[in-house]
């Protein structure tokens, strides 16, 4: 077994910790963003295009409304033939308000199945930012940890070498101290 660790590149794992929290600065942002998206659609859907389509409803069924008097007015004006316009304007007028009622039936349907069809996808979101959040600023201080344990060892030397500022070292048995004494004393 060697009595020493071969450490080659601690900057290796420091530029690996660097670009993992790079990649965390900006991945963070980046899911928030998404789940804020999310919550803009489902208020939008909610709010915003059902009183718009609402709206719409209403004033096409007021338009189709008026329509149908002025048809009525021309059949009763001439008493034989409705004119051609009036019936091309009720026409066009059912037309929208159709449209109108089948935007309204998708809008309902879109907002029941929001939540079910959403939600299996912002809970694995979530996930992921929680990951992000503490995994992954737990595994980044652990790099940290491990390039500033790896660095103490690197600097320290293999046993048996001696620097120049270290004392002797001690004997270990009653051997050794003998033959220190004798050295010492001579």
């Amino acid at each position: 077994m060697p009595e020493r660790a071969h450490v080659t590149s601690v900057e290796a794992i420091e530029s690996f910790r660097a670009s993992l929290i790079l990649y965390v600065s900006k991945a963070r942002p980046a899911l928030e963003e998404v789940s804020a998206e999310v919550l803009r659609t489902k208020l939008w859907l909610e709010n915003d295009q059902r009183m718009h389509w609402e709206g719409q409803f209403r004033r096409r069924a007021k338009a189709l409304e008026q329509a149908q008097q002025a048809l009525s007015s021309a059949r009763m004006s001439s008493l034989q033939h409705a004119g051609t316009a009036e019936l091309m304007a009720v026409h066009k007028a059912k037309h929208a308000l159709e449209e109108a009622e089948g935007k309204l039936k998708q809008l309902k349907y879109w907002n029941r199945e929001f939540d079910g069809r959403v939600e299996p996808l912002v809970k694995q979101l979530q996930k992921l930012h929680t990951f992000l959040a503490n995994d992954l600023v737990h595994a980044a201080a652990y790099l940290t940890q491990t390039v500033n344990t790896l660095a103490a060892y690197a600097e320290v030397a293999p046993p048996g070498v001696a620097t120049p500022s270290a004392a002797p070292a001690a004997p270990e048995n009653a051997e050794d101290i003998s033959t220190t004494q004798e050295k010492t004393s001579k």
